[in-house]
């Protein structure tokens, strides 16, 4: 007598199904938001020679500019990871300050992190060592961490 090969049941084979679909979405995805220029397009800029125009050629324009003053431009990202069902977690944040002079020059170039809950500066490039709008940074890293997750997704 030839052995015959069973058929999966429907009922086995949904199972099986779904026990894929189940595993597949617990596959952690990762999403970026946001935009701050790379370490190599701001090395090209130059303190005291760059103007507006030229870094927005260089590197784009920002996001959005300083509230108190037009002098300084913020670029920022954030990189979240989600795991199923669970709340997205943040996994990396960054902020780059771009200061120009009252004349247009390019005065400042700063990178911001996040690190363990503190602002923390990843590098500086500056004619002035007196960082005039660092409360800002601060308070907008403070804004980005209070937006519930759901409404940036």
């Amino acid at each position: 007598m030839a052995n015959k090969m069973r058929q999966p049941s429907g009922s086995r084979l949904l199972a099986a199904v779904g026990i894929c679909l189940f595993i597949a979405a617990c596959n952690p995805v990762t999403r970026s938001y946001g935009y701050t220029p790379n370490e190599f397009d701001l090395a090209e800029l130059k303190v005291g020679e760059d103007t507006r125009q030229s870094v927005a050629e260089a590197v784009g324009t920002p996001q959005t500019a300083g509230l108190e003053n037009e002098d300084t431009w913020y670029y920022f990202s954030s990189l979240f990871k989600t795991s199923g069902a669970f709340t997205p977690k943040e996994l990396e944040r960054q902020i780059v300050a771009i200061t120009f002079t009252e004349d247009g020059e390019l005065a400042n170039i700063e990178r911001f992190g996040l690190e363990n809950g503190q602002v923390i500066t990843l590098s500086r490039r500056v004619t002035n060592p007196a960082v005039q709008n660092s409360t800002f940074v601060r308070q907008l890293f403070d804004a980005l961490g209070n937006i519930p997750t759901e409404d940036i997704l």
